[in-house]
């Protein structure tokens, strides 16, 4: 079974927006066993707009489009929506009522007719109630293929799509199951991982398939089978993700449904009550991020101490400055006594450094540019190691980030 998702708005195509929707729409339809076949992006153009309905009706089963379902001019969905099914709009008071609710409720501006516009729907419409906001869902059928409109709003949207059509999908439809498993792994790149596993991944089963996907020093390896059953297709991923852990377990962190790095080291030091900091440089606050990004993070993460000019690793994260002038301030002892005294700044069990230059020009220090130091402070040791990390900025920094990640998880687990 095929879908296909079209998103309608020139603020995608000019790149104001990302398009976020179609990658949570693709991930849900693939729960339930629906493949996404294509996922094309039109303006707000009729004709635009039609030539992508009739080709998605020639190759999908399912059609599920977001954006221009607003009471603007420039939102013209609806009014497409009638002429591909040959349709009018037609007041659905059931909307309009709770149009009016939520304004009364929630909206300290008053109802307009423009608001109450939104009530207009195609007469041969289901209509699928939006429970956070005043555009509805729309359910229409054109021969064997169902084409759902949704607002592009993300939060409407994500609602419309867990509580009113996945339902109706798995209620008017037979689908076969999809699994996905995937493997995470550090510290090694796609092809060299490639070369370590040809074998088991030549004699893997037909309706299994390998993907790779590398991401600055993390690679992902996603195993995805397709089947009736199952049962038969869980057990079969299974297996040969168990003869994968001969071959490159020293490099495994771990299967995405444990959720990313950053998760686990959440879960390790949180089950083991321990506590965590960062002293960043170049990487300027990022590894705190992608920390804090997780809900209840400050049961362990304890704070950071970004220091990107040198006078703060002086002045406050007490970097004695003769060190820094017969080391250079990216150095492996520079480093150290970053991890370190953040750690007891702080009063944390375990801290993580970062020094290094991301470029594009030296700074304060003669390292070349992507040359990096990262160091590892727990309750037993302190150590760093030097990387380098190539000459792009913005890819020195995230792979350093991601390697950081990957040092302290593995100094976690000594625990």
């Amino acid at each position: 079974m095929q879908a296909e998702i079209i998103t309608i708005g020139d603020e995608i195509l000019i790149g104001q927006i990302v398009d976020s929707n179609s990658a949570f729409i693709s991930k849900e339809l693939n729960k339930i066993g629906v493949s996404v076949y294509q996922i094309t992006s039109v303006q707000d153009d009729r004709d635009h707009i039609l030539a992508a309905l009739k080709t998605a009706e020639d190759r999908s089963s399912v059609v599920i489009m977001t954006g221009g379902l607003g009471p603007t001019k420039d939102d013209i969905t609806k009014h497409t929506l009638c002429h591909f099914f040959d349709d009018e709009l037609i007041q659905n008071d059931v909307v309009l009522e709770y149009i009016e609710h939520l304004f009364k409720k929630y909206i300290s501006t008053p109802i307009s007719d423009l608001n109450r516009k939104q009530a207009l729907v195609p007469s041969k419409a289901t209509v699928l109630h939006n429970a956070h906001g005043t555009a509805p869902g729309l359910w229409m059928k054109k021969g064997d293929t169902v084409f759902v409109s949704l607002p592009g709003v993300p939060f409407e949207m994500r609602n419309l799509i867990k509580n009113e059509v996945l339902p109706k999908i798995i209620q008017e439809y037979k689908r076969p199951h999809i699994f996905h498993k995937t493997i995470m792994t550090y510290g090694l790149g796609e092809s060299a991982i490639a070369i370590k596993i040809e074998e088991w991944e030549n004699n893997l089963p037909q309706f299994i398939k390998l993907a790779y996907l590398p991401n600055l020093g993390r690679v992902r390896l996603r195993l995805s089978a397709k089947g009736i059953s199952k049962e038969e297709i869980i057990v079969a991923v299974e297996a040969e993700v168990k003869k994968l852990y001969p071959l490159i377990g020293d490099i495994i962190y771990g299967e995405e449904e444990d959720e990313s790095i950053e998760h686990q080291i959440a879960k390790q030091l949180t089950e083991k009550k321990m506590t965590l900091a960062t002293a960043e440089s170049f990487t300027g606050g990022k590894i705190a991020q992608q920390l804090t990004s997780i809900p209840g993070a400050s049961s362990y993460f304890k704070g950071s101490v970004v220091s990107y000019a040198t006078e703060t690793k002086v002045n406050l994260l007490n970097v004695p400055k003769e060190m820094i002038e017969k080391h250079s301030v990216v150095s492996k002892e520079v480093a150290i006594a970053m991890a370190k005294n953040v750690r007891d700044l702080l009063g944390v069990d375990f801290s993580v450094a970062t020094t290094g230059n991301a470029g594009p020009t030296k700074g304060d220090s003669n390292a070349e540019v992507g040359t990096v130091f990262i160091a590892i402070s727990t309750p037993q040791h302190t150590f760093a190691q030097e990387f380098t990390m190539g000459n792009h900025r913005e890819r020195i920094v995230q792979k350093s980030v991601n390697k950081a990640f990957e040092l302290l998880l593995k100094e976690i687990l000594n625990f």
